[in-house]
């Protein structure tokens, strides 16, 4: 079994995730499993190793880290039938709890070991930088240009804080312009914009109820009310779990989004920087094997 272990995923939990991680990996091995471990050096490099493997015959290789990992896993494994394997160490960890992975070590090597899966229908973004896999969403708007500047030093001691007191920075200063988009080549406006593959947004927050990321096509998340006030009140409706709630969003489903412009808004993917616009959306060719338990 491959792991790929990306070090900087939730860097402010430091020891207790390789803690964690060596407990499942010990774990595995009690159970006769064959491990080999690999630690991501740089962006990209998940998906090296990934294809690697996959190239090599591996049955499962094991993802081990937050969202952005999963992701760069995936990518190296799409035309394979390699499983996708998950070991959530992340600052979010919002596919774990989309598919209700388990978290404690010794339910996390009892599902690994036991493998059944469920499909994942990653989708794929296309821009001028290249094509990249989203697992869970991708966004363009407020919450990227937030998720793009975000100090790495602030990352590495908050966590998840970071982002909080990044969008409190930004909020006074970003400039909210529309975002055109083209949803199954229907052309719209809105402020902020969230391509879905599944329900979660953050953590374990919803966000569109009616996503599933098993199957193809995504449902777009538009925040039409762009503004200050309208950004404050989804920011305190996320942790308590209200965000579908606001009178700010509304759910369309589509097979193909464009994100237009304007250029050269910032996006992000499963809470990574994910280039600028515009950008092309469609999903993967086939589903990835996920392992859930």
């Amino acid at each position: 079994m491959i792991i790929v272990f990306n070090p900087a995923a939730n860097p402010s939990a430091g020891p207790l995730r390789r803690t964690r991680l060596w407990r499942v990996l010990d774990l595995l091995a009690a159970s006769g499993v064959r491990i080999e471990l690999h630690e991501t050096r740089h962006r990209g490099h998940g998906t090296e190793i990934a294809r690697a493997a996959a190239a090599a015959g591996a049955p499962t290789i094991v993802a081990a880290g937050g969202d952005g990992t999963i992701a760069e896993v995936a990518q190296g494994l799409l035309g394979s039938p390699c499983r996708l394997g998950v070991i959530p160490l992340g600052t979010a960890n919002v596919l774990a709890h989309e598919f209700s992975l388990p978290f404690a070590p010794r339910a996390v090597a009892a599902a690994l070991g036991f493998g059944r899966t469920r499909p994942l229908w990653a989708g794929l973004a296309r821009s001028e930088a290249g094509e990249r896999v989203f697992v869970q969403m991708i966004g363009a708007g407020f919450d990227a240009e937030v998720v793009h500047r975000v100090s790495p030093a602030l990352k590495r001691r908050l966590g998840r804080g970071a982002y909080v007191l990044g969008a409190l920075r930004e909020l006074p200063r970003y400039r909210f312009r529309p975002i055109r988009l083209r949803l199954d080549g229907e052309e719209i406006e809105t402020g902020s914009v969230v391509v879905c593959k599944g329900r979660l947004y953050g953590g374990p927050y919803r966000l569109a109820a009616a996503a599933d990321p098993s199957r193809p096509g995504f449902s777009v998340a538009l925040f039409d009310h762009a503004g200050p006030w309208a950004t404050l009140l989804c920011g305190a409706a996320l942790p308590l779990d209200l965000l579908d709630r606001t009178p700010f969003l509304r759910i369309r489903r589509a097979m193909r989004v464009e994100i237009l412009g304007p250029a050269p808004t910032p996006a992000q993917s499963d809470g990574d920087p994910s280039g600028r616009l515009p950008l092309a959306i469609s999903d993967a060719p086939a589903p990835i094997a996920l392992i859930v338990g």
